[in-house]
């Protein structure tokens, strides 16, 4: 089914979306009726580099068209929960850039306000679309690696002070978090996704010397899973040069290790299997310097989703279970105690 769609929200997470949804139109899937921004000088620049996407300002309009199906909202999280309403109360199906929000309660009002108006929510965690993480994914499924039994994750990120600078990075009103919130949520989504919730967090949280900024940029914690499994993470924008995010899953069977969206597996009976490449990930001072395959293969499982009449995956529920992780890590690192994501 051909969609028309409209991208609200024209800042640096625009690109590789609209660069996805050229492929996509070029398959016949989409169509993007418009692009919406309240900023002329980024409706410009978008025109600029994407001619074919018509441009507005005119969010009433795009809402009230009625042959608009779905809606791709790009904005800060500080622009959220009231364009969630409109949209929802349109009747939009949304997919949504991470974090929901900038609280877990907020985050909870949006996939609720979705939920009560009964439009699909789907969440951008791109990452799972990488070759690696697809594979890592089916080897699971099929029990190749048997039970999870250990689980580690290094995202060790740099973001040079400039990046802090601008202004609201960084900061509670606008980003609603530091790393954890920001930049390790990616893999946040895929450890849970893969080896399932935790059930213990103890942690600190900091921010280095390296940084001036109202968050944390350093992150570490020791994990137990619901399933019994030991885990470890350390995330952190402080480590220059910075590279790609490193998960472990240590099964009965086998060890399988993502780097990036490269997948390494050593089984033990000898046998190595690897699957996907090195692309970018954008873990070094150029914060979009990875490729769009990923977001166009979101985009087109959101697609997919809506046909079939199924929940989006990953969806606002996903999302949630990593917000309530990011909290208690966060808690943690304040009272020095254990803490229950889930309370």
């Amino acid at each position: 089914m051909r969609h028309r769609i409209a991208v609200i929200g024209l800042g640096m997470a625009a690109r590789p979306h609209a660069l996805a949804l050229a492929d996509l139109a070029a398959q016949g899937r989409v169509e993007v009726a418009a692009a919406v921004s309240r900023s002329d000088a980024r409706q410009a620049a978008f025109a600029a580099a994407f001619p074919a996407f018509p441009v507005t300002g005119d969010l009433d309009a795009v809402l009230a068209d009625p042959s608009v199906t779905a809606v791709l909202l790009l904005t800060p999280p500080d622009a959220r929960i009231d364009l969630v309403r409109r949209i929802a109360s349109a009747g939009k199906a949304i997919l949504l850039e991470k974090p929901l929000e900038r609280t877990t309660a907020a985050a909870e009002t949006v996939v609720r306000t979705c939920a009560d108006a009964g439009v699909p929510l789907g969440v951008v965690f791109q990452n799972r679309w990488r070759a690696g993480a697809l594979g890592l994914r089916d080897l699971l499924a099929a029990g190749a690696i048997g039970d999870v039994a250990a689980v580690q994750l290094a995202v060790s990120w740099w973001r040079p002070q400039s990046y802090y600078d601008e202004p609201g990075r960084g900061t509670l009103s606008r980003d609603g978090g530091g790393v954890l919130l920001t930049q390790a949520i990616h893999a946040l989504d895929l450890m849970l996704a893969f080896a399932g919730p935790v059930e213990r967090v103890s942690a600190v949280a900091a921010t280095t010397r390296l940084h001036r900024m109202e968050t944390e940029d350093f992150a570490a914690a020791g994990l137990i899973f619901a399933n019994g499994a030991p885990g470890s993470l350390v995330a952190t924008t402080a480590a220059y040069p910075g590279g790609p995010e490193r998960l472990t899953i240590v099964g009965t069977r086998a060890t399988a290790t993502l780097v990036g969206g490269a997948l390494t597996v050593d089984f033990q009976d000898g046998r190595r299997e690897e699957t996907g490449g090195s692309a970018g990930t954008g873990g070094g001072a150029d914060p979009m310097a990875f490729t769009h395959e990923a977001h166009r293969g979101l985009i087109a499982a959101f697609l997919d989703a809506l046909d079939a009449g199924r929940v989006p995956d990953p969806n606002g529920r996903a999302a949630l279970r990593v917000h309530r992780l990011v909290d208690a890590i966060l808690e943690s690192g304040r009272t020095g105690q254990a803490v229950s994501p889930e309370g």
